[in-house]
């Protein structure tokens, strides 16, 4: 046993020994690839999996270096080609998901030519008007507004209305017990492409953590739509009332008319005179008012 736990201390004086700037300086690279990786699987399913297997590929390094264990350290080797190669089954959702935004992230700073059709003043308008109205009666809706991805997939799980976007359609929409009312409307530019839309739902935990436990599937909905597209998406709580939006992942609730106008019009209204930098403090803007999500 003195033995054993003697040669593990000489291990480790040894790897101190080693230590030098460059040592250093590759660790700190390494644990910010880490911290990197586990930052952006926050909130996610596959979080505290990930944990567990970096433990594991840790204990296991450590262990295989012993010699004094070399049937462990014989089975590890064996083993670990297999591990490799069962990593992306594993988090083949949380892989996708990473390579849509990693191809999503040259639109941070757009070329001025878009996929979707042009919002105007007046649709943002009877988006807010609506929603506004929705809120005060209390009528849960969900409002995805097209960007750059493509959301045809969508669109052919509900029911084709290719209609110009105005209050009294959305009202209509929402109205409970409607046939159209159950589902999301799709917007693209100043036409609502569908309603009753079937979105698909986030494997998150943000809601989890709310300090209200009011938020069900609609926003359960909205934002697994932005964690598969670049939509911005508008709610309306059927229990509360309160508005709210989602852009990339992020959640801004309890807004009024003025900050959803607002909101809607830094995304949707770019001045042709913006320069790339103003864009891009636009499309951050969820993120600047980090205050405010979750309830405020």
């Amino acid at each position: 046993m003195f033995e054993v736990l003697r040669i593990w201390i000489d291990e480790i004086l040894f790897i101190f020994q080693r230590l030098d700037f460059f040592a250093l300086l590759d660790i700190a690279l390494v644990t910010l690839v880490f911290y990197a990786i586990l930052s952006a699987l926050r909130y996610t399913q596959a979080a505290v999996l990930l944990r567990g297997v970096i433990l594991v590929i840790a204990l296991t390094s450590l262990l295989t270096n012993l010699k004094v264990l070399p049937a462990f350290s014989w089975l590890i080797r064996t083993t670990f080609p297999a591990l490799i190669l069962a990593v992306p089954v594993i988090f083949a959702p949380e892989i996708r998901r990473g390579l849509e935004r990693l191809g999503r992230a040259g639109q941070i700073l757009p070329s001025g030519k878009s996929t979707g059709r042009v919002m105007t003043q007046h649709t943002i308008d009877a988006v807010v008007t609506a929603a506004n109205r929705l809120s005060s009666r209390k009528h849960g809706a969900l409002i995805i507004i097209k960007r750059q991805t493509d959301l045809q997939e969508y669109v052919e799980t509900g029911v084709r209305l290719d209609a110009l976007v105005t209050p009294e359609l959305l009202l209509q929409v929402f109205y409970p017990n409607t046939p159209l009312h159950d589902g999301a409307v799709i917007m693209d530019g100043n036409q609502i492409i569908a309603a009753a839309c079937v979105m698909p739902l986030s494997s998150s935990g943000i809601l989890s953590e709310s300090p209200e436990r009011l938020m069900g599937l609609r926003h359960r909905a909205a934002l697994g739509m932005s964690e598969v597209s670049d939509a911005t998406v508008v709610i309306v709580s059927e229990e509360t009332g309160v508005i709210s939006i989602v852009q990339a992942g992020r959640i801004i609730r309890r807004l009024d008319s003025a900050r959803l106008q607002n909101i809607l019009r830094a995304f949707f209204l770019p001045e042709k005179s913006e320069r790339g930098l103003i864009r891009l403090f636009r499309w951050l803007v969820p993120k600047i008012t980090e205050k405010t999500w979750m309830g405020q």
